[in-house]
């Protein structure tokens, strides 16, 4: 029996969440598992990941293969640098507590590296959301001007028609008194 490690789809429609489980190659994808071992929401951003380590690192050392995208993300959690540094243990290379620390350090730079790229893609969006209300308002601005102005063009000649209309009418009242 091949053990993969692979995600399990849930959610609903257009609302994915998915389960990383372990299980048997040939169960259907939403089907039986043989034990559950994290969380993928792809909608967050950045994706939200929940992972137990221990048990997926040992399911690693049991012979299961990721699916290229649990690959990936096993990656980006540093389970597959975790097994690597346990590989370096089991030879002799250095300590266990060595390699934990070196995990450790990583995974810190990695966590900073998240929320710094979390950050800027939030100034970004900020900044490219303040452009779009910007260049609305110059729209908006441009329509009341020319209207304005088109109002002004046409009110113009109106006006000079009642005033010629209000001037004929006192010099015709003007006529008439004195008749």
């Amino acid at each position: 029996m091949s053990v993969k490690i692979r995600l399990q789809r849930h959610g609903s429609k257009k609302r994915p969440f998915y389960f990383i489980v372990a299980a048997n190659s040939t169960s259907p994808r939403d089907g039986k598992f043989i034990e559950k071992l994290g969380t993928y929401n792809p909608l967050t951003i950045p994706a939200t990941v929940n992972l137990d380590r221990d048990r997926v690192l040992y399911w690693l050392n049991e012979g299961a293969q990721p699916t290229n995208t649990c690959r990936r993300i096993l990656s980006f959690k540093g389970v597959l640098y975790l097994k690597h540094l346990m590989r370096g243990v089991s030879l002799g290379l250095f300590t266990e507590d060595a390699a934990r620390q070196k995990f450790q350090d990583w995974n810190g730079q990695h966590e900073q590296l998240v929320v710094e790229r979390d950050e800027a893609h939030r100034k970004h969006k900020s900044e490219k959301r303040m452009a779009v209300v910007k260049e609305s308002v110059a729209r908006v601005e441009e329509k009341m001007a020319t209207k304005a102005a088109a109002k002004a063009a046409t009110e113009t000649p109106a006006e000079e028609v009642v005033e010629a209309t209000e001037a004929a009418s006192d010099t015709s009242e003007e006529s008439s008194t004195e008749a």
